[in-house]
């Protein structure tokens, strides 16, 4: 075999070893789960339990996402990791949210009033980890390095308080 063809052979495989340490990364994507409380227990692995406060009618569906704690993947269309879809509760609601391992994450939360799968600014309501400012100046998308927290081996407690207009 000549130099070339082995050079040839070992960039093959090192591409093809790459794809497969990707592909499950990527299946990580556009979970959608059930909010299921119990995988927030004491001895769950690591799941960040959500406390949504503030919220104002029991209209509509409440929607809880997880992100990567990176710029590329924060609020991304399709770059969420899981998803949990529930019916409003007027005032405050407790969501479990599993997360692929220990590391850096945020989670957005949105309130849509009617239920039309659209954001209707004026209408509904959102918030994020962290509770960062929303303003008109960040149109509703504050920094990734604002919103991002860190999840260990067990349960992370975080507390969101929803905003209106």
């Amino acid at each position: 075999m000549t130099l070339k063809n082995t050079f040839r052979t070992g960039a093959m495989a090192l591409a093809i070893g790459g794809l497969a340490v990707t592909a499950p990364a990527m299946g990580q994507y556009r979970q959608k789960i059930g909010n299921d409380l119990s995988k927030c227990s004491a001895n769950s692995r690591s799941a960040v339990k959500v406390t949504v406060q503030g919220i104002e009618s029991s209209s509509g569906k409440m929607r809880v996402q997880s992100y990567k704690g990176i710029s590329s993947d924060w609020l991304e269309k399709g770059k969420w990791l899981n998803r949990i879809e529930a019916q409003a509760s007027a005032g405050t609601m407790v969501f479990c949210v599993p997360m692929p391992g220990p590391g850096t994450y945020g989670i957005a939360v949105r309130h849509d009033k009617n239920g039309n799968g659209s954001t209707d600014i004026t209408k509904d309501g959102g918030g994020m980890s962290n509770n960062p400012s929303i303003n008109i100046f960040n149109l509703g998308k504050p920094s990734y390095k604002k919103t991002r927290f860190t999840v260990g081996d067990g349960v992370t407690p975080i507390t969101i308080n929803m905003k209106y207009m």
